[in-house]
This record gives C-alpha cells, sequence and structure tokens, in this order.
C-alpha cells in the first residue's frame, strides 16, 4: 500500500548530521516504493523548514533548506504550511535522535495533531530516553541491567564501582558525552564532560563480556530480530566513531553465544519494549556475561536507520528486507491510530 508520507529530520541535538543520513535513505525507499514523500526539517536551532523529499545527495547537501516556503522566514515553531503539510500525510516518519525528537517532545506534537506517527508515543520516548528512569522501570518489572549510580548537578564525582566505568549523560545518544574512566582524575574529566550535555549522569558499572544488539518490531504483540553481536575493530569500546565511521565495528548475526542466550536476550528486549510502554520500533542494547548472564543496557526507540545501520541489518537477517521493513512501521503506526480512535478521553 502507498500512502503520503511526511518524513520529520534533523532536530536540535547533536545527532542533528545522523539524523540526516538516516532519512535520506528513508525518503529513498519510500519513493521507490511508489509512496509520496514530503520532508519536515528540524535545523540545530529548532527551525522548522518545509522541503518537497528528496535524494539522498540532497538531504546530506542541506539542499532543502532553500524549499522553505515561508518567504525566507524561519519559524521556530511549525509554520502554517508545516502543520498543514503534517496534517495532510497519511502517517509522519519521525527520524529523529536524541532530545527535542526522540524524547517525546515531536511526539507530543503528533498526538496534538491527531496524525499517526512511526514508533513508540509520548511516554515511551520519553522514558528511554533517560537512562535513569529506564533503568528503574526495568528493574520493577524484574529485567536485569546494567548497574549504575546517578548524580545530579552538585554531586561530586563518585562511583562504588571498579574500574573501569562509563560516565554518560542520562538523556542523550550515539555515545556522546561518553567516557570510559579508568581512574578517578578519568572519573572527574568524565563526569564534567557529561554534566556539560545534560544536568543528570548515570556513572556504569563495567560489563565485561559479549555486547549485544536486537530489533524489536510491534504494537501489542511485539516481535524481536535475531540478536546481533557488535564487534569493534579499532577503538577500545563502541563510542561515536566505532558506531559511525566505516570499517570500525563488525556486525555478526546471529551474535556468537548460545542458543539459550539468543533466546534470552530476545525475550528481555522484547519484556523491556512492552515494560517501557512502546510501540512499533526499537533496539535493544544487552550484555553477555561470561558467567551467562543476560543484562539490558538501553533501549533506542528511533535507531539511526540507513539500510546499513544495524536495526535494518539485524531485521535483513531475520527476513525482513528494508524496503518492507519501512511499510510494516507505516501499517503499525497507522493501526495504532485506528485503535486509539475508540478510546474515550
Amino acid at each position: 500500500m502507498t500512502r503520503r508520507v511526511a518524513v520529520i529530520l534533523g532536530g536540535r541535538s547533536s545527532e542533528n548530521p545522523i539524523s540526516i543520513a538516516s532519512a535520506a535513505s528513508v525518503v529513498d525507499a519510500l519513493e521507490q516504493s511508489g509512496n509520496e514523500v514530503v520532508t519536515v526539517e528540524i535545523d540545530r536551532e529548532g527551525r522548522w523548514l518545509l522541503g518537497r523529499g528528496g535524494t539522498t545527495r540532497e538531504l546530506e547537501s542541506g539542499s532543502l533548506r532553500e524549499s522553505d516556503s515561508g518567504g525566507g522566514e524561519l519559524e521556530r515553531l511549525p509554520s502554517k504550511d508545516v502543520t498543514r503539510t503534517i496534517s495532510d500525510v497519511d502517517v509522519v516518519f519521525p527520524v529523529l535522535h536524541g532530545p527535542f525528537g526522540e524524547d517525546g517532545t515531536v511526539q507530543g506534537l503528533l498526538e496534538l495533531a491527531n496524525v499517526p506517527y512511526v514508533g513508540a508515543g509520548v511516554l515511551g520516548s520519553a522514558l528511554c530516553m533517560d537512562k535513569d528512569v529506564f533503568k528503574a522501570v526495568l528493574r520493577d518489572h524484574d529485567i536485569p541491567v546494567t548497574p549504575n549510580i546517578t548524580l545530579r548537578l552538585g554531586d561530586e564525582p563518585r562511583t562504588p564501582f571498579d574500574y573501569p566505568v562509563f560516565v554518560k549523560p542520562a538523556r542523550l545518544g550515539s555515545s556522546v558525552g561518553i567516557t570510559k574512566a579508568h581512574d578517578e582524575e578519568e572519573l572527574r574529566r568524565g563526569v564534567a564532560l557529561a554534566f556539560e550535555h545534560d544536568e543528570k549522569v548515570l556513572v556504569e558499572q563495567f560489563v565485561a563480556g559479549v555486547e549485544v544488539e536486537v530489533g524489536v518490531l510491534g504494537n501489542l504483540q511485539p516481535i524481536a530480530s535475531l540478536p546481533g553481536e557488535i564487534v569493534v575493530t579499532h577503538n577500545e569500546w563502541y563510542d561515536y566513531e566505532a558506531k559511525y565511521d566505516e570499517g570500525e565495528m563488525d556486525l555478526i548475526v546471529p551474535a556468537r553465544i548460545s542458543e539459550r542466550q539468543l533466546e534470552r536476550a530476545q525475550e528481555l528486549a522484547v519484556r523491556a519494549f512492552v515494560a517501557t510502554d512502546c510501540e512499533g520500533m526499537a533496539r535493544a542494547d544487552l550484555f553477555v556475561r561470561a558467567d551467562g548472564e543476560v543484562l539490558v543496557n538501553e533501549l533506542n526507540t528511533i535507531p539511526g536507520f540507513t539500510s546499513t545501520s544495524v536495526y535494518a541489518r539485524l531485521f535483513e537477517a531475520s527476513g525482513i528486507g528494508y524496503t518492507e521493513l519501512l511499510q510494516r512501521l507505516a501499517d503499525l503506526a497507522v493501526e495504532r491510530f485506528e485503535r486509539r480512535r475508540g478510546l474515550r478521553f
């Protein structure tokens, strides 16, 4: 089924370039499938710009900025042309990463606009963005997570764990602002760096083992992809360069763990998805320790979305190709929208 789709891309966060690369791939695939696509870009200053779809080259070069229909006047809130465009499509596909896009803010706007949109709703998006609250919810559901403490603005750097430890902003993604601290001095610098990005910082215990990722797809009855194993080829850990620079990471599907561990990773990914009120899609990041225990680390509600991104590759290996994956996500968005229309508010 072909549709008129609005792809929202960019965003105010430091992950803006990643969003643009993901959106370019999504737009290309949707248009090749016969869908009519319009693009709505949010720039780093939070201004909304209306486009007309476009090729990967146009999106990545920023030439769509010239197609703003507001006569050159860029708005910090959606203009009438943008809101009219969003309200006149069959489904909206937010391809946004990090704060002001993946954290429930844009999802809330789309709820107010009363349009179907791909991915988690307001609660699931906000909850999964906040790693501190996310882990608290999972612990309440007896889902094992990587141990951590949380520091708030004004707290002194500290850790109850042996070194090394990971220090990260509570509400950011793509390894931005994250440090692997090997001693007290690196911990101090790592906490200071993380506080530049957020007022809440996690200090996490280092988990020795296999890093595994699982894609989740669905609404009320979600399914899990085959688990994939992350192998960092050069860097010490799965940092920004390892995630986005060519040749810095290998993905092995299925992961080289036991059958029981594969099934356990899929089970925990789906349980975490349900416990955090997610729908549509998410990518679960997990660790398999040397003793065989599987721990959930994070849930990303809008994962990287090029055809070679981990989420797409996991489902490709599981028998769902990129084009079909996009179609299913659009179908799920419409299904949820129609289902919730029957509720009384």
